[in-house]
């Protein structure tokens, strides 16, 4: 019984993370932390300044790509600001396939 109050009471004051921005949960279907090594590449560590610089690139049509260029260019450019500040900051919060 102590053992499970202790536990219930780490958890109680275990930071909330914060609610992800409308677009950026669907990233990591495809770039997962377990997608390291692969093709797709994961997000896992990325700065936000890089995965702006990324989406940036991909919208405007200078980093080639099969995909992400249509779906960087369906985010304004603050709603791609926000994705890529709660990407770097909860890389953690990914679901593994």
């Amino acid at each position: 019984m102590l053992l499970l109050g202790a536990a219930f009471g780490v958890m109680t004051i275990a930071p909330a993370r914060a609610e992800a921005p409308a677009g950026a949960s669907a990233c990591s279907g495809c770039h997962s932390p377990a997608a390291a090594g692969v093709a797709i590449p994961t997000l896992q560590g990325r700065s936000a300044e890089a995965i702006l610089a990324d989406m940036r690139a991909f919208r405007s049509g200078e980093r080639p790509s099969t995909v992400m260029g249509r779906i960087a260019k369906g985010f304004s450019d603050e709603e791609t600001q926000a994705i890529a500040r709660w990407l770097a900051e909860n890389d953690d919060a990914a679901p593994q396939p």
